[in-house]
């Protein structure tokens, strides 16, 4: 019997297909992933921080990207664009898309789906049963947040000023929709492992009717990354359920489930793993499935399907298409070396600044807690004109694009983000700039 077109379509996912459509894979049998491209394979036996260092290897990483040349990009916190394997794959499977139509979707389509979600669930560590596709990270948490079924009038739910905003909207949502107070944490600066413990401890004993906490393993804010297994446990204890959000960290940081022991998690699959804009994924731990509403009262797959869950209409399937391509270009490289990578680009520049009496850093020198995004601070230009002015400088003066952040309590910053085609030249760059920008500042 084939599937209906609403059936298809809600569980959106599936990796690169070749000129025609193939006969879908054997049942439990991984799709074969295709080579990675020459060059980009980290060496066997090199360690993540030696290999960080070799500038000729991420030279030729750099080759697999397009960039423009008119500027330093620095702000690939937005979204992370694509290597060249995955931008011709996509442009392919979006042409093929469109010569077969709803061939692809009514034949082949579920099956590969599969194929995705399982090799995401083993890459986490998890079962595929707990993985569901979704647009994004944001809409990953959106349904989270708002499908949550165990609060009641009078509970409390909080959030941190370091989270991401729209996270903070459906977390404000959640006051009105089921009649709970609403608190917001503020992360302490200088922000440290203990510190920040220490913060989330007495949060919970100030609020004893906390019933949902938002957390973000790294922040778009400032980058920092907290210790989420430990606040995880100390809210379990207290019996506080807690939503990770996992957007920026995935294909980022180098983890697995078993190390953020989240039973609910965001994570997007257009940041750090390279995927085409508007792919992400939701993960809910199979034992408290019953806890997330079934959305819109979807009737699609059965309520003890995850897929239950996410209920997005007719989506842009290309990107999806790409899955497998883009996932292979990140097992070439691997989660350790790319780690290694981007925290050494945020050490490179951020130790070249460091002794500036005037900036501050808003990420601490404990590498568990950043990977490459970094925010800074001029001492005292706290507002949205002076930092918005300080990222048109650095434009204007060195033809480096940066971008201001709100949010953080304390006041505002710029952020600074590196990709894997950044040079050390560049933020050997981005160094000089800012200590040009923190002199003329203080005089």
């Amino acid at each position: 019997m084939s599937l209906s077109r609403r059936e298809m379509v809600a569980g959106l996912g599936a990796l690169a297909l070749p000129p025609s459509p193939p006969p879908p894979p054997p049942a439990g049998q991984d799709v074969r992933p295709s080579p990675p491209p020459a060059g980009v394979a980290a060496p066997v036996g090199t360690a993540p921080e030696r290999l960080a260092e070799d500038e000729g290897f991420w030279s030729r990483v750099a080759r697999q990207y397009r960039v423009t040349r008119d500027f330093v990009n620095l702000e690939n916190g937005y979204y992370g664009i694509m290597p060249e394997p995955v931008r011709r794959a996509y442009h392919r499977n979006t042409d093929h898309l469109n010569e077969v139509n709803s061939y692809l979707l009514r034949t082949t389509y579920k099956d590969q789906a599969d194929q995705v979600r399982r090799r995401i669930a083993t890459m986490l560590g998890v079962s595929m049963k707990e993985i569901a596709l979704t647009r994004g990270g944001t809409e990953a948490l959106q349904l989270l947040i708002a499908g949550y079924r165990r609060l009641r009038p009078g509970d409390s739910v909080m959030y941190a000023d370091l989270d991401y905003h729209s996270m903070q909207y459906a977390m404000n949502w959640l006051s009105d929709r089921r009649g709970v107070r609403v608190q917001k944490l503020v992360i302490p600066e200088p922000a440290t492992r203990q510190a920040v413990l220490d913060a989330y401890a007495a949060a919970f004993l100030e609020h004893p009717r906390l019933r949902l906490l938002l957390l973000s393993h790294m922040n778009n804010r400032t980058g920092l990354v907290v210790p989420v297994r430990e606040i995880v446990a100390m809210a379990r204890e207290r019996g506080v359920d807690v939503i990770v959000d996992a957007a920026h960290s995935w294909g980022h940081l180098d983890f697995t489930m078993d190390d953020l022991g989240a039973d609910f998690a965001g994570f997007s699959l257009h940041k750090w793993m390279g995927m085409p804009l508007g792919a992400g994924f939701l993960y809910i731990r199979d034992s408290r499935l019953a806890d997330i509403d079934v959305a819109f009262h979807d009737e699609t797959f059965p309520r003890e399907d995850i897929r239950s869950r996410v209920h997005s209409g007719t989506l842009d399937v290309a990107p999806f298409l790409t899955a497998g391509t883009a996932l292979d270009f990140h097992d070439a490289l691997g989660a350790a070396a790319k780690q290694a990578r981007l925290r050494f680009l945020r050490d490179r520049w951020v130790g070249q600044v460091l002794d500036i009496g005037n900036l501050e850093i808003l990420t601490p020198e404990e590498p568990a807690m950043y990977g490459t995004i970094t925010a800074f601070r001029i001492t005292g230009r706290t507002s949205e004109a002076e930092n918005v002015a300080i990222a048109t400088d650095l434009m204007k003066r060195y033809r480096i694009f940066t971008v201001h952040r709100g949010g953080p309590a304390r006041g505002d910053c710029v952020r600074v983000t590196p990709a894997l085609f950044t040079t050390r030249d560049d933020v050997d760059l981005l160094a000089t700039a800012v200590r040009d920008i923190a002199r003329r500042m203080r005089a």
